[in-house]
């Protein structure tokens, strides 16, 4: 995969948890009467939480806040919220920016969010800031970055590489719901509404303080005064997959102050939460048959999937439904669940033609004599932010609590079972798993303020908007319709004729286009086709 991103709206397979809990892969909502006194601890949606930002921004910003000073310095090893890995080393450097906990009370209490940046390599040709968001909501731009940055050595000539940890995620106002030992071991109650409940109790003891805070806006203005913190006058931005959505809604917020911007993996703007999570299906069923037409090919009758789609569909079907009732071993203590399975074959789907080499081998196994499910175990941790002592990264948690303060829909258990045969009909495998991601934010606690991010930005400089037709998380068309949405002169669409989530470092087409715009200010044309 060409940056380890999520999907925009939801995480991949929302119902496909480690517990069986089929809200957003951990952290989804649910109360009854009894959570009343808790709910109403954290009910009062603040206005930092709106997609637009109603209410918030009328009052300006300190200089204590727009003149910090950042204390940089060298990277410690990120966190376990973060996602555990090697320190950064050699030119990173790590400050803590301070920022409102609620814009609409800019001198009231600040929160710290986390910064990494690598000063550009040549001082004659620096340009200025470049900022990066991965994507999820979830992913840590701390620890992402400098796994990320060997595909950015060019444009790290010219900018200081620049991320950071947003709202809720890793060490940035850190959502916590349930401890890694019952996210890890505990299958849940078969009950989805009593374990969603369960999850959102979680949350709520843990994070009450900062569940209003960590919408998208909010974040979008951080942005703003990071931009200021940093010393640009313009906020240059590289946002892939939800970073995308983040970045349309800094767009709208604050047009003026839009430098070089690039989108990739793009979210769609024109579409709810139901309609994005159902084309969202239809577009993994779509990779997933790709994947199975290359495994015929390359491996004929050894192939696991068979020979066609509807032979596929029905072995993985046959499969999950033997996993559900006993689980494959593995090589230690854990085996492999019908939700890790489900999970860690979406997961392969984002590397495009090299991950079906990978779900081959990994089905193959699981399929065969043995029954074992050692690979499939090993790609959905990887996933799922778990490192080998059992810890995981936040990117569930916040994963929930962010789409749940952006999205105003509540949905019952009779929605589910309406829309139950159109996503069943979208994709045979991944749909009847992902239509239970709709319960995910049925009674959150913090109101949801739009199903619909805004992102017109008349009167801003040009984006250029990047989609791969064979996107299984975000599907192409959310890329023309961003490139609409941002308006006219704004939205520059770039189409790339390819498979996999994201184009920049793996189609040299798309790579150049976007290096030649970033370092040079040229755009290619509205509409181009990249092979």
């Amino acid at each position: 995969m060409p940056h380890p991103i999520r999907p925009g709206r939801t995480a991949v397979l929302a119902a496909a948890s480690l517990f069986a809990i089929p809200a957003l892969a951990g952290c989804g909502g649910g109360s009854d009467d009894a959570d009343k006194g808790e709910r109403t601890a954290t009910a009062t949606p603040s206005a930092g939480g709106a997609i637009g930002g109603a209410g918030e921004g009328k009052s300006a910003l300190p200089a204590a806040l727009t003149g910090q000073r950042l204390s940089w310095s060298s990277c410690p090893a990120p966190s376990a919220a973060q996602g555990t890995a090697d320190a950064p080393g050699k030119g990173w450097e790590c400050a803590t920016m301070k920022a409102p906990l609620d814009y609409a009370k800019p001198k009231g209490e600040t929160v710290g969010v986390a910064l990494i940046r690598k000063k550009a390599t040549d001082a004659d040709q620096r340009i200025g800031s470049l900022v990066y968001n991965f994507g999820g909501p979830g992913a840590s731009g701390v620890a992402t970055l400098p796994q990320a940055a060997e595909d950015y050595t060019k444009l790290n000539a010219s900018y200081d590489l620049v991320s950071f940890d947003p709202r809720g995620v890793g060490n940035t106002t850190t959502v916590k719901c349930l401890d890694d030992k019952t996210f890890d071991t505990d299958p849940g109650s078969g009950d989805a509404l009593k374990d969603i409940k369960r999850v959102t109790r979680a949350c709520v003891k843990n994070s009450a303080k900062v569940l209003p805070h960590v919408g998208t806006a909010t974040t979008a203005r951080d942005m703003d005064l990071m931009r200021q913190v940093l010393g640009d006058k313009k906020l240059n931005y590289f946002g892939m997959s939800y970073g995308t959505e983040l970045g349309g809604v800094y767009a709208h917020l604050f047009p003026k102050n839009v430098g070089r911007t690039v989108f990739d993996a793009v979210v769609d703007p024109t579409q709810d939460p139901v309609q994005s999570d159902l084309a969202q299906a239809e577009a993994f069923q779509k990779a997933l048959e790709s994947a199975m037409a290359y495994c015929a090919k390359e491996y004929g009758e050894k192939c696991p999937t068979g020979k066609n789609a509807t032979e596929g569909n029905r072995r993985i079907n046959a499969m999950l439904a033997k996993l559900d009732k006993k689980p494959a071993p593995t090589e230690g203590d854990r085996k492999l669940t019908k939700d890790l399975a489900l999970t860690g074959i979406g997961a392969t789907l984002y590397e495009g033609e090299e991950g079906w080499e990978i779900l081959a081998q990994s089905l193959a196994e699981v399929m065969g004599d043995d029954g074992t499910g050692n690979s499939l175990l090993i790609i959905a941790d990887l996933y799922n932010g778990r490192d080998e002592k059992g810890r995981y990264s936040n990117m569930h948690a916040a994963n929930g609590a962010i789409t749940c303060a952006d999205t105003r829909s509540r949905h019952t258990q009779a929605d589910v079972d309406a829309e139950r045969p159109a996503f069943e009909k979208a994709s045979p495998v991944f749909g009847p798993s992902m239509v239970e991601g709709m319960l995910g934010c049925s009674q959150w606690p913090v109101r949801g303020t739009a199903d619909k991010p805004e992102v017109a930005a008349p009167g801003a400089a040009p984006i250029v908007v990047v989609g791969n037709t064979g996107d299984p998380a975000t599907p192409v068309e959310g890329a023309r319709r961003m490139a609409r949405q941002l308006g006219k002169g704004v939205g520059v669409n770039l189409t790339v004729d390819g498979e996999g989530h994201g184009t920049y470092g793996e189609n040299r087409c798309a790579t150049k286009a976007i290096d030649t715009f970033l370092i040079d200010g040229k755009a290619p044309a509205d509409g181009t086709v990249c092979k």
